[in-house]
């Protein structure tokens, strides 16, 4: 077959049986080069409009860049809607974090068609569990394809080449850029609109990846960074983390203000990047008693406690847990959640030594584990017609546990430890060079992996300048922080994992979080074809956050 024509999915349904040996270990590699996958058809009503779409669930080979020998066998599953017009229709690339994880929770929780039913922010019971329709999916506005990179889901890389080859900050975004690059050849989507999207490591990976495809001549549309970590040398700045330590004691009824989350977290921002940023700096030669009191009483912790902890809430805790996740429901046996502060787990007897290595002891983890395994299990198998006699690596701790943490920014400097790596200058860089890239940036306000403060404060400090760009014949200078987008959401670090309230008075932050992304979407295309945008349902809710 001719590698160089774009291939179209049969019109029938077409299962497929792997019997291929993918392993997830860092010396792991596999001889087989093919590409198949199992096809399926159906369709979903959203905003009362069906749509017809093609799932795909296979590999894709992705080529060494210089040598053109193929370096790895990269799972994915893509929806496409059917009978559209390929330069017009966006593509979106969605990947998790980790480093390690697969993309399963993004496409089983999130925009894709189909979706997982939890109880969060309380644990889900077991099975049986539910599959529905996704009547937030964004396949009302692009295409989605879900990758899992090398040494997650059935992901592996071909020999010579090892999973440990591509454990690495900028050997994982080559060859993420090497699998979309293949995705845009075999499917021919070269010209339509492109997005990514990235979760938590996933928002360094897009940095990085946004970056690594401008330089090969791939100019995004635009990106969207959910629960993000730009700068590391900033993770568990007690600064940043205040607001969202501030939001867990409210939900808890810790805090005595009136009930409205957006005006308290406002007020927070404020006294963390001020008064109690002061109060930090001098500690403990001068001591604001004014501000230990005020931040006693945003947090729910007593004045004394506070002062154990040199007024810094982030301390961590015998088992390497911050302190204040197992101090703020001390009394009654509980701990909060780091990725969901409204999730809560027994902390006593056993529960209270557990290992939380790399966070899946979490309590807002194992309250969605076994929903997450059991349902991707089905849907693959029943659902996508994909079947596998490997086990499919859903998050992967040795990835994790050897992952490479040099990073080469576009002006030459590296950085070498997880502790110094910063990606915001990649983004930067492609901003500066791309002025028609639109940034998307979500977060929780219940997420203490990333806070959101921090990624206001990292965003904030981003290397930007202003931008000459030609309108007809007059030219404007812009900020390039107006291309940044900021949103946040009554949600922890998993935004789409939320549910609308029984009465259904209160949507979800999924529901808002696509409206949000909806209007994002139809101002990008707006201004690629000068249609009027009134005629979005979200216009309303497309507000810039000022910094």
């Amino acid at each position: 077959m001719d590698e160089s024509v774009p291939v179209q999915p049969p019109l029938s349904d077409q299962s497929f049986v792997d019997n291929t040996e993918y392993g997830s270990g860092p010396d792991d590699s596999i001889y087989d080069e093919t590409e198949n996958y199992a096809v399926t058809h159906h369709s979903i009503t959203i905003n009362g409009t069906t749509i017809s779409y093609t799932a795909c669930a296979g590999h894709l080979v992705t080529r060494d860049q210089d040598s053109s020998r193929p370096s790895a066998k990269i799972f994915y599953v893509s929806f496409t809607a059917n009978d559209a017009a390929a330069s017009s229709r966006p593509v979106t690339f969605f990947y998790n974090g980790g480093p390690g994880s697969s993309s399963v929770y993004l496409l089983l929780g999130s925009f894709g068609p189909r979706r997982i039913k939890t109880k969060m922010p309380h644990f889900t019971p077991p099975a049986p569990y539910e599959l529905e329709n996704n009547a937030d999916s964004l396949l009302d506005r692009t295409d989605l394809v879900f990758i899992n990179p090398v040494g997650t889901g059935y992901s592996t890389a071909i020999a010579p080449a090892k999973n440990k080859d591509f454990w690495g900050v900028d050997q994982d975004a080559r060859s993420i850029r090497q699998f979309i690059k293949r995705y845009l050849t075999k499917y021919g989507r070269w010209n339509s609109p492109k997005f990514l999207f990235g979760e938590s490591y996933g928002t360094p990976r897009t940095c990085v990846l946004t970056w690594l495809l401008h330089e090969d001549g791939v100019d995004l549309n635009g990106i969207i960074l959910q629960s993000s970590i730009l700068d590391c040398s900033q993770e568990g700045n007690s600064v940043g983390l205040l607001p969202t330590f501030a939001a867990d004691a409210l939900y808890h009824g810790k805090v005595k203000v009136p009930d409205d989350l957006d005006s308290f977290m406002k007020e927070v921002e404020r006294f963390a990047r001020v008064e109690y940023a002061a109060a930090k700096a001098t500690y403990p030669d001068q001591v604001d008693q004014d501000t230990v009191q005020k931040l006693s009483q945003y947090l729910g912790i007593s004045s004394d406690v506070l002062e154990d902890w040199k007024l810094d809430p982030t301390i961590l805790n015998p088992i390497g847990i911050m302190s204040y996740l197992t101090n703020l429901l001390q009394h009654e046996g509980e701990a909060v959640g780091l990725y969901d502060g409204r999730v809560t787990a027994n902390d006593t007897g056993i529960a209270g030594s557990v290992d939380p290595s790399s966070g899946t002891n979490d309590p807002s983890l194992t309250a969605i584990g076994g929903v997450y395994t059991t349902m991707w299990n089905v849907y693959l198998n029943e659902e996508l017609k994909y079947s596998s006699t490997s086990s499919f690596m859903d998050m992967n701790d040795k990835a994790f546990d050897k992952w490479n943490w040099n990073h080469v920014d576009p002006t030459g400097k590296q950085t070498t430890t997880r502790a110094t790596l910063y990606t915001a200058g990649d983004l930067a860089a492609s901003m500066e060079l791309n002025p028609y890239l639109k940034v998307f940036c979500a977060n929780g306000y219940y997420d203490a992996a990333t806070p959101f403060l921090q990624t206001k404060l990292d965003i904030k400090n981003m290397p930007l300048g202003d931008q000459k760009t030609k309108e007809g014949r007059e030219s404007r200078s812009k900020t390039l922080q107006q291309d940044l987008f900021f949103h946040t959401y009554q949600s922890g670090h998993m935004i789409y994992l939320d549910n609308d309230s029984k009465d259904k008075k209160h949507r979800s932050s999924r529901s808002l979080m696509k409206a949000d992304l909806g209007e994002f979407y139809d101002k990008i295309h707006h201004h690629r074809t000068k249609d009027h945008v009134s005629r979005s349902p979200y216009r309303r809710r497309f507000t810039r956050t000022p910094y």
